[in-house]
């Protein structure tokens, strides 16, 4: 059997009128790193939409691709496109068989969207997906309640780097894009 390459930590934040995505770039096969610097947040729709995956690089791919169709299909509504998405992620024989998670954004809003059929808004406005996950949470909470003048990448990147710090799946190669 092949072993998947996954693993990895992608953080969400809206604050202040800006939304934020980041994710480290560390893709792993088993306890082995097989790429230090993968790009795992990319922009759609010219930029006004943010989408950062973890899992199988692969799946995510597929699923970011369909999510951008679905952008497309309903004029950039990325609260129905999400919906749409986990309606066929669950559904659709194929897409059901991928494994990966999507953190989606606009300035206006943050979304998870899960092959569960989950599409969660959090209450936060923070979102992470992943192995490190927990403790990028965590540590953005903590940064966004105490935030002061920081903005909302600066947040991300240091949930980041705290994620890194812990999590063995997680690295310090990251990449952030930001709305607002």
């Amino acid at each position: 059997m092949q072993e998947k390459i996954h693993a990895t930590t992608v953080i969400g934040i809206r604050h202040n009128g800006q939304v934020s995505l980041g994710a480290d770039g560390q893709a792993t096969m088993g306890n082995t790193i097989a790429k230090s610097n993968v790009r795992k947040v990319r922009t759609l729709m010219g930029g006004k939409v943010l989408a950062g995956f973890a899992g199988s690089t692969a799946d995510a791919f597929t699923l970011i691709e369909r999510f951008e169709e679905k952008l497309n299909a309903f004029g950039g509504n990325l609260k129905r496109a999400a919906i749409e998405l986990a309606k066929d992620w669950r559904t659709d024989r194929y897409l059901r068989k991928l494994e990966a998670m999507l953190i989606v954004a606009t300035k206006d809003d943050l979304l998870l969207i899960s092959g569960t059929g989950d599409v969660i808004e959090p209450d936060s406005d923070v979102a992470a997906i992943g192995s490190g996950s927990m403790y990028a949470q965590a540590a953005a909470l903590a940064l966004k309640k105490h935030a002061g003048t920081l903005t909302a990448e600066a947040m991300v990147r240091d949930s980041l780097h705290i994620a890194a710090d812990i999590c063995i799946y997680t690295n310090h190669n990251l990449t952030v894009e930001t709305i607002g």
